[in-house]
């Protein structure tokens, strides 16, 4: 009798001390949205390497509207849009409009060889740390956010998106002073 209590308090205690690690884990997941940057909030500011070893650094873009898009090359949605982002880059570049697309913590090689692929020519900058991730809240990716001439985040975006979303999105952050 005494052994088969034994057992019911042990395994009871086991499973308190799991049940309190899971819900550890999950507020630690779950604590950052506070965190989380949103329509109306000033995007932060952040300085990356590109993939072509050049510097980056958000706040020299103010005047113009930056299309900011975290990715990663393993991502079935991000796969899909670069295509439509390098399109639409194009037709926006020169138009007051430019497309970061920050890649998160993937081997160098591994996002040259994509680029490549695709033939991208809008800079990379690489998050390697993700702290710029996490300074914005990104959870699952691919993750978009459009961001005024002032630095003013006008949306952010949670899913993939199509060639017109992605002109559609484009057009709302252009500077009125590059609009026909």
């Amino acid at each position: 009798m005494k052994k088969q209590k034994r057992f019911i308090f042990r395994t009871t205690l086991l499973l308190l001390f799991a049940i309190a690690i899971v819900y550890a884990i999950y507020q630690s997941y779950t604590e950052d949205d506070s965190q989380m940057i949103t329509e109306g909030d000033q995007a932060p500011d952040f300085t990356l390497k590109t993939l072509d070893g050049e510097t980056v650094q958000l706040s020299d873009y103010k005047g113009q509207g930056v299309f900011l898009n975290f990715w990663a090359t393993y991502c079935p949605p991000c796969k899909e849009e670069m295509p439509y982002m390098e399109s639409q880059y194009q037709k926006f570049k020169d138009k007051g409009v430019q497309i970061l697309a920050v890649d998160v913590a993937e081997p160098k090689v591994t996002v040259e060889r994509f680029v490549t692929k695709y033939e991208l020519s809008f800079p990379i900058p690489m998050d390697t740390n993700e702290g710029v991730m996490n300074a914005y809240g990104v959870g699952p990716i691919p993750v978009t956010f459009l961001i005024n001439e002032k630095g003013v985040v006008e949306d952010r975006i949670t899913a993939g998106l199509s060639e017109e979303d992605i002109h559609a999105y484009m057009k709302q952050i252009q500077p009125d002073s590059y609009k026909e």
